[in-house]
């Protein structure tokens, strides 16, 4: 751990703004002297707490926090720090294609309204950047049969899991049925057998994601089981803590405590199990 002098925070800051903004502020002093005179102190910490200690941060990259920020704006419904963050991924390096792929992963974590919501909020940006008042037909989604389905989302659950589920398709929808009922099958067909089993975003990614809104929500039960899912899809111990990091600053320390203290167990009952 560094002690920093208050100028080298700054400094960090400043970095990141200037980064935020795609390098079009030719002075970033004047973005945090604009920050403190329309927002007080509230303006000064947006300035040198969110940037200067928590963006500045190499645990993760600034393309993977922008990533787990829009998740998480989509999740509560900030549509106008979601419309600035759209911006910002993309200048952090996310793709508009990662950037609707974390909304849709909204919908099935946190609900399809708000969703549909940011959605609309991503669209109206990429429409402001491209000067135009309409984007272009989209594609929409594979259209697969159950039986597809349901081995694209046992591939997804091999994954997840660690190999820890029924080898066979059917006995593997059939345990997650008799657990949670018709919700397991909507689960089993949507979650994962539509959703995690799509390219536009690795299983990497889309556990960052998820590991984001689940922490958002408060949902230390599925933590438990999102938090190891992280591991195998390759994300680090230090990547997941770090996810916590960020939602002291776009979730609120509580939930930044939540979650960091259920991905602490979920890694305790790794280890005991090694």
């Amino acid at each position: 751990m560094q002690n920093r002098s208050y100028e080298e925070r700054h400094a960090a800051a400043l970095e990141v703004f200037d980064a935020f903004m795609g390098g079009a502020v030719a002075e970033p002093e004047r973005g945090a002297r604009s920050f403190q005179r329309q927002h007080g102190a509230l303006g000064s910490f947006a300035f040198d707490v969110v940037m200067g200690d928590v963006w500045a941060r190499p645990q993760l990259s600034r393309r993977d926090r922008s990533l787990i920020v829009i998740s998480v704006l989509a999740t509560i419904g900030s549509t106008e720090e979601l419309s600035l963050h759209t911006q910002v991924g993309l200048n952090n390096g996310l793709t508009r294609s990662e950037i609707e792929e974390a909304v849709i992963h909204v919908a099935a974590y946190a609900g399809f309204p708000m969703a549909m919501q940011a959605g609309r909020v991503v669209t109206d940006r990429f429409c402001q950047i491209d000067g135009v008042d309409r984007l272009p037909e989209r594609q929409g989604a594979e259209q697969l049969d159950d039986s597809e389905r349901q081995i694209r989302a046992h591939d997804v659950r091999k994954t997840l899991t660690g190999g820890r589920c029924a080898d066979e398709v059917e006995l593997d929808l059939a345990a997650m049925v008799e657990h949670l009922g018709d919700v397991g099958l909507i689960a089993y067909h949507w979650a994962f057998g539509d959703l995690w089993a799509r390219d536009e975003l690795s299983r990497r990614d889309r556990s960052l994601v998820v590991v984001a809104i689940l922490t958002a929500l408060s949902r230390v039960d599925e933590l438990a089981f999102h938090v190891p899912a992280g591991l195998n899809h390759g994300l680090t111990r230090t990547e997941i803590e770090e996810i916590m990091v960020q939602m002291t600053i776009y979730g609120g320390i509580p939930r930044a405590v939540e979650g960091i203290q259920a991905a602490k167990r979920a890694f305790q009952k790794i280890d005991a199990r090694s």
